[in-house]
C-alpha cells in the first residue's frame, strides 16, 4: 500500500457519487488503502442494485468502478446516523457496507494522506 486515502461521499445524486467512486477506484487501483465513507445523505444509493444502475453520459458504469473498488480491497462506510435517519437497517443496504460512526472513521484515517469530500 503506498498510504491512505479517505474519501466522503455527501448524498446520493451523481454529483456525489461519480468524484468519489471515480478518485476511490484510481486510488485503490494505484495501491493506496481505501476508505469511502457516506454520510446519511448518501443512504439511498447504499441500498442494493441502486449502484450498479447508475450510467452517466461521457461517464464510465457506476458498476465498474464500484467492482474495482470492491475487488482491490477498498471499503465502504455508512455513518450510523444514517440508519434511523433514513428508517433502515443494516438488512435493508448492500452487503458489502460496514456500518461505523463518525469517531471511529476520524480514527481509522487519523494517518490518511489524502481526505476528499464530494
Amino acid at each position: 500500500m503506498m498510504g491512505k486515502v479517505a474519501f466522503i461521499c455527501n448524498g446520493s445524486e451523481n454529483c456525489n457519487l461519480y468524484p468519489a467512486f471515480i478518485m476511490g477506484s484510481a486510488s485503490v487501483a494505484s495501491g493506496d488503502e481505501v476508505v469511502i465513507f457516506f454520510t446519511p445523505g448518501a443512504v439511498p444509493a447504499l441500498k442494493p442494485g441502486y449502484l450498479e444502475s447508475i450510467t452517466a453520459k461521457g461517464m464510465p458504469p457506476m458498476k465498474e468502478l464500484l467492482e474495482g473498488v470492491v475487488a482491490l480491497g477498498g471499503r465502504m462506510v455508512l455513518c450510523e446516523l444514517g440508519l434511523e435517519a433514513h428508517d433502515v437497517t443494516a438488512e435493508d443496504l448492500r452487503d458489502d457496507i460496514e456500518i461505523g460512526g463518525a469517531t471511529s472513521f476520524m480514527a481509522d484515517i487519523k494517518d490518511a494522506k489524502t481526505t476528499f469530500s464530494f
